[in-house]
């Protein structure tokens, strides 16, 4: 079973490179389930209804999010109105949204998803490794196929997540940083691993937002408002083989497509 995960998709260059690539990558690669994180899919901050629908109408059939999940307001009065919009796991009880979910292929097998969130260099968040360990109980009584969506700014934290959880989920995939890095592995029990799977957006930028706003920044330190990058589109992400019988990762290969200008 093939399934597609897509990086962090940035604003509306991020929407298009997913709008006019997915349907030849899907059948490129035969691939059975897409789930994409876009929390920053709407003008690079946070989501909005308008995005979820149109993420959802281009045949993602799974979106997860991380600390900018928030960023819009509106997301407080519609997250629970979809099931496919998810939040991180360990966010405290009583927040609006789910952190996990079950969906199904169109040859109904059922894969779990579940979005965690970091805690170094981020905001105050519970433990995702024990929010992690409470959920797979469940879960693995609906199915062996569990993918993880490691929302996380220190690659020791996305790391050490890969080897708690190498072979109790079919994959660790970091999201965050934007970078796509180039350490996808299967670990020894069977997990699948990748340090971040990357973004879909204006390469030609600064993760994702113009070069020049972030230098001045950094010389300056002074707020600005940022906008989204143009230029050199890319969708970014991988794909993971999994044996649907055992939920073990057989392979996991990076995707990175120029979108044609």
């Amino acid at each position: 079973m093939q399934i597609l995960f897509i990086g962090d998709i940035v604003g509306r260059p991020g929407r298009r490179a997913v709008r006019e690539l997915l349907p030849g990558l899907v059948k490129d690669h035969g691939v059975d389930l897409v789930v994409a994180n876009a929390e920053n899919a709407a003008a690079g901050f946070g989501i909005t209804r308008d995005t979820v629908d149109e993420l959802t109408e281009c045949g993602i059939q799974l979106l997860t999010t991380g600390n900018h999940v928030w960023d819009k307001r509106e997301v407080l009065g519609f997250i629970d109105e979809y099931p496919n919009l998810l939040r991180p796991a360990n966010y405290a009880e009583g927040c609006p949204g789910i952190g996990h979910a079950v969906v199904k292929t169109a040859a109904s097998i059922p894969v779990a998803v579940v979005n965690l969130v970091g805690r170094v260099f981020m905001h105050p968040a519970d433990c995702p490794f024990r929010a992690a360990k409470g959920l797979l109980g469940g879960l693995r009584q609906q199915t062996p196929v569990i993918i993880v969506d490691m929302h996380a700014e220190a690659t020791s934290e996305k790391q050490a997540m890969g080897w708690f959880l190498d072979g109790e989920v079919s994959a660790v995939l970091g999201t965050h940083t934007h970078v796509q890095t180039a350490d996808e592995t299967i670990l020894p029990r069977g997990t699948a691993y990748i340090t971040d799977v990357g973004m879909t957006g204006p390469l030609n930028s600064v993760i994702g937002i113009e070069k020049e706003m972030i230098i001045d920044r950094f010389l300056t330190g002074m707020p600005c408002r940022f906008e989204v990058a143009r230029g050199d589109v890319r969708l970014q992400g991988a794909v993971v083989d999994v044996d649907p019988q055992t939920g073990r990762a057989r392979s996991i290969q990076r995707v990175n497509l120029r979108l044609k200008e």
